[in-house]
């Protein structure tokens, strides 16, 4: 594997990113593994390590450092290839063709409390409030049509930038059921939910959040442009306060 490609460097610290960043390590390990369909003897065998230290990694009996995480990160690049590379190809042409919609995607510096991104797009919670307590690091605003019209079902690598601990936040909503219809059967999930558009939301949709145990909010900011615009402060402001520089978006 050429380890120098920018692309493939761009999906090992994605996957690697998400990883450090998880408050369960062990079971982003294994969504990893799964996503890129090997099982714990195929990648054990070419760390030259037991299955059984696989198992113990994603059960949480062992903490990854970050040698390790890099070993497994390259290790699933790597097997990818061997195997013809078709995963690594298509998220390599995701990860370098723009799509309209994605309207941002942003990486806060630090942690950010869901109910505070929800306090800032003037929120109302729908479901599972008790959850917005969990830790946010980004967001991603898309249009809901267009997402629906032209994202494909690997898109969610780019559209969940460097880390899934993050918000979705969909415009142009009719009733939120799509939204949730496609969180539901993708194997990546967000950490809170907003919603833009609807008068009134669909009780499908609010059934979803409850079973994905996912906080579902209402953005009742009064147009897209002023939703761009209060993540955008959130994000200034937060970042305003490290004295390093904030995290860049891919």
């Amino acid at each position: 594997m050429d380890e120098t490609s920018p692309i493939k460097e761009i999906i090992a610290r994605r996957i690697a990113g998400e990883i450090i960043l998880s408050s369960s390590p062990g079971r982003t390990f294994r969504k990893w593994r799964e996503i890129f369909n090997l099982t714990q003897i195929r990648l054990a065998n070419n760390l030259h390590i037991t299955p059984s230290v696989i198992s113990d990694y994603e059960k949480g009996r062992r903490s990854p450092g970050t040698r390790f995480i890099k070993r497994f990160v390259l290790a699933l690049i790597s097997i990818n290839e061997e195997e013809g590379g078709l995963f690594l190809k298509e998220l390599s042409r995701l990860a370098i063709t723009p799509s309209d919609a994605i309207i941002d995607v942003r990486e806060f510096p630090v942690a950010v409390e869901g109910r505070q991104v929800s306090e800032a797009v003037e929120g109302r919670p729908l479901a599972c409030e008790k959850l917005l307590r969990r830790s946010i690091y980004g967001y991603t605003i898309l249009d809901s049509v267009k997402a629906i019209q032209t994202l494909s079902s690997t898109d969610a690598y780019r559209v969940f930038g460097i880390t899934t601990e993050r918000a979705l936040v969909f415009t142009n909503v009719t009733k939120g059921r799509s939204p949730m219809v496609a969180v539901r059967v993708h194997p990546l999930k967000p950490r809170m939910i907003i919603i833009h558009g609807p008068e009134k939301v669909d009780d499908l949709a609010l059934q979803l959040a409850e079973v994905e145990q996912i906080p579902l909010v209402l953005s009742k900011v009064t147009s897209v442009d002023r939703l761009v615009i209060a993540l955008n402060k959130l994000y200034q402001s937060v970042s305003s306060r490290q004295t390093s520089p904030p995290v860049k978006s891919l």
